[in-house]
């Protein structure tokens, strides 16, 4: 049974690493008292090591440890004996790109799909979709696949950010991007807003937050759903 947080991001503005979603992981991390931490998308360029001790301090307010994925000799085995899993925000090729290194994409799936705790922020939520073309990352290196962990039957689009009627900006929206990506893929895309998160608890895909999500689907209008709905019937 899948049990899965996909957050858009792991920080709102003025507010500390994932305390905008504190209480929630308390409650869906409850069974676990360590955490497995995948670092590898690196935000900034951050070390396994710092990205690791900055997850460490959010979870240490709900009384929870963390181990960096980095920290085991052999991280298929580290992935095969979790407890929990989180991971974190950066670069999604990058992360893409490392998973496929370390051949973990089959054990991650495996272990979420058979119930162990799952929570993605960011670059940790675009593997959760079919493929990782709608992330808004720069593509920095080739990974040997776009191919993603298919938690969902869509496509993710993290970070979704409204136009901006007062910008001066000239450059594509979210929304073109996102049509430019219909012109050649059939997949939906869901637009997460920052704040917003979908739980996935075995086969119900729940859209949780304060904020609707804009919903994108081949030769259709886009269009919004609004907290709690059900989004499992999107294929």
């Amino acid at each position: 049974m899948k049990n899965i947080l996909i957050a858009s991001t792991s920080s709102l503005h003025g507010s500390s690493y994932l305390e905008y979603i504190l209480d929630e992981l308390a409650v869906f991390f409850k069974e676990a008292n360590e955490i497995l931490f995948i670092p590898y998308a690196r935000p900034g360029g951050i070390s396994y090591d710092d990205y690791t001790k900055v997850a460490s301090g959010a979870f240490s307010k709900i009384n929870k440890t963390v181990r960096g994925l980095h920290a085991y000799d052999d991280p298929k085995e580290a992935v095969k004996n979790a407890k929990a899993i989180f991971v974190g925000g950066g670069n999604t090729f990058v992360l893409t790109n490392q998973l496929y290194k370390n051949d973990l994409i089959g054990a991650i799936k495996q272990r979420v799909e058979n119930g162990t705790p799952y929570l993605g922020t960011s670059a940790g939520s675009n593997i959760c979709g079919l493929t990782i073309r709608t992330t808004n990352d720069m593509p920095i290196v080739y990974p040997p696949s776009f191919k993603a962990l298919a938690f969902v039957p869509f496509n993710i689009n993290p970070h979704y950010l409204d136009p901006d009627v007062n910008s001066k900006h000239m450059g594509e929206t979210r929304e073109t991007r996102i049509r430019e990506f219909h012109y050649f893929n059939t997949q939906p895309v869901v637009g997460l807003r920052e704040g917003s998160w979908l739980h996935v608890n075995n086969s119900s895909i729940i859209l949780k937050g304060n904020l609707s999500a804009r919903i994108f689907e081949y030769n259709k209008v886009p269009y919004e759903v609004v907290p709690n709905t059900e989004l499992s019937g999107l294929k």
